[in-house]
């Protein structure tokens, strides 16, 4: 039995989509009955959580074998993740924790970076069989973040930047996770992953426009005027200033590495930019 933590999100819906094609025993971990009941839709066992109270965690992990650990950025995330390796551990049956951290957590360089990796030191030192996936930045952001001004304004606003990324679909950190969680020789792995070649905004940009079919240039901003969409948009204001240091990290490059690594799990080369975009083609027209 799988417990997934996160099965609400991006990457833990797609995951529980994966591990129902592979027939394997899964349980679906929610925080929201919205959630749950999607979950239950799909065919998963369904135990609700409160990250914030171990307590909830215990009756979730009954039976479990294998743990996918997600929760949401946010300044209380190490102290959840961590009670969930504490309750791993006073379960019997948890043999092995497959977390998903972020690109180079173990170099702390983003605000980001140092919510996680004391999650992964914890864990190194847990005793418990764990594996790391730390995938780059997900082409699911644009949705999520950049999709009006896509939209409307025919625009990816960003700070200044002009150093490649290479995106990755979140839908291939699922399937990667799927095959660590079902398949041996994972145990003490950190699995850096990226999506097929790496691209600056202006070549992001470049792709929107010839999927969509209509013009999509990149305008770079200073870090206020960044900092200002990002709340106009809604973010806090503490979250607009977590993505603005990310930014800074990798303002000269640092995360534009490509790797072998999906293919070499699941078999299949990871989705392109203009495959997540033309998939996604509704939500920017």
């Amino acid at each position: 039995m799988i417990l997934v933590i996160g099965a609400g999100g991006t990457i833990g819906s797609a995951l529980l989509e994966q591990l129902r094609a592979l027939q394997h025993p899964v349980r679906a971990a929610c925080h929201s009955q919205h959630s749950a009941a999607t979950a239950a839709a799909r065919g998963a066992d369904v135990a609700m959580i409160d990250l914030a109270d171990p307590v909830t965690l215990g009756p979730a992990l009954d039976g479990v074998d294998s743990v996918f650990l997600l929760s949401a950025t946010g300044p209380e995330q190490t102290k959840q993740e961590l009670n969930v390796l504490a309750a791993a551990k006073a379960a019997a049956t948890v043999e092995q924790i497959v977390k998903l951290s972020v690109w180079r957590a173990d170099e702390l360089l983003t605000p980001i970076a140092r919510l996680h990796r004391p999650v992964e030191e914890a864990l190194e030192a847990s005793g418990v069989a764990w594996t790391f996936l730390r995938p780059n930045f997900y082409m699911q952001n644009f949705a999520r973040q950049l999709a009006e001004s896509i939209k409307h304004e025919g625009v990816i606003a960003q700070p200044e930047t002009h150093a490649a990324i290479s995106f990755i679909d979140a839908r291939d950190v699922a399937r990667v996770a799927a095959h660590v969680l079902t398949s041996d020789g994972h145990t003490e792995r950190a699995y850096n992953l990226t999506g097929p070649e790496a691209l600056t905004y202006d070549e992001a940009a470049k792709a929107f426009s010839t999927v969509l079919g209509k013009p999509v240039r990149c305008v770079g901003h200073s870090d206020q005027q960044a900092k200002a969409d990002m709340l106009r948009r809604g973010l806090s204001e503490g979250h607009a200033d977590t993505l603005l240091e990310v930014s800074r990290a990798y303002r000269d490059g640092g995360a534009d590495t490509v790797l072998p690594t999906v293919r070499e799990l699941t078999g299949r080369n990871p989705g392109s930019l203009e495959q997540f975009i033309s998939d996604h083609a509704a939500a920017f027209r």
